[in-house]
């Protein structure tokens, strides 16, 4: 780490030389609430992008490797697991571009820095889907470390509505269509265990 760094926020492989004039890159998050589009809108940009970049997942609801939206849609993807290096692979197939679904299961810091370092040091640009905030209302580790990296952050375009018709804006678990604040973080494909709630009704646990 370079003297007066902060931790945390070094490069973590061989940063490019600072000679180097690349064309600039970013890291972009794409991030919100369950029912946003977060699937569509990582396909469509797939697909808007010449569809010849790498697509990663993680622990979609369709099965390994697939990434799947609730329109129907659906693409292969490369599964993302704990451990697996993620600059390293691209490194080696050198994709136009990377786009990330599901990026709240992603293992963080570790590789989340790794698609910072893919865009510093790879010249690629990267872009990242994924909920904000677990059914507590607090930040996925990887989502936070996200938010802290990317280059810019941006809300998912489609509006979810809370059942009191406002803005929804936090997840929520239920069992037996009353919110329940325990259990596992990570429980895929049960989407009928949850809902979006506006701040208040979350914070008052009325679903």
């Amino acid at each position: 780490m370079a003297p007066g760094t902060a931790p945390g926020t070094a490069f973590t492989r061989a940063p490019p030389d600072r000679h180097h004039r690349a064309m600039s890159h970013e890291l972009v998050a794409y991030l919100g609430v369950m029912d946003a589009g977060k699937s569509t809108l990582a396909l469509q940009y797939h697909h808007s992008l010449g569809g010849k970049g790498v697509v990663y997942t993680s622990l979609d609801r369709g099965g390994e490797g697939v990434v799947s939206s609730r329109l129907g849609l659906s693409h292969e993807g490369k599964e993302v697991k704990p451990g697996f290096d993620i600059y390293d692979d691209l490194a080696e197939i050198r994709p136009p571009y990377v786009i990330v679904d599901e990026v709240q299961f992603l293992e963080a810091p570790k590789q989340i820095n790794h698609l910072a370092d893919a865009v510093d040091g790879l010249d690629l640009d990267v872009y990242a889907f994924g909920l904000k905030t677990d059914f507590l209302g607090r930040l996925f580790p990887a989502a936070q470390r996200l938010i802290e990296l990317a280059d810019r952050v941006e809300e998912l375009p489609v509006r979810v509505n809370c059942w009191c018709g406002e803005r929804g804006t936090h997840n929520a678990r239920l069992r037996d269509g009353v919110m329940v604040f325990s259990g596992d973080l990570v429980e895929v494909g049960d989407m009928d265990s949850y809902t979006v709630l506006c701040r208040r009704h979350h914070r008052a646990g009325l679903a």
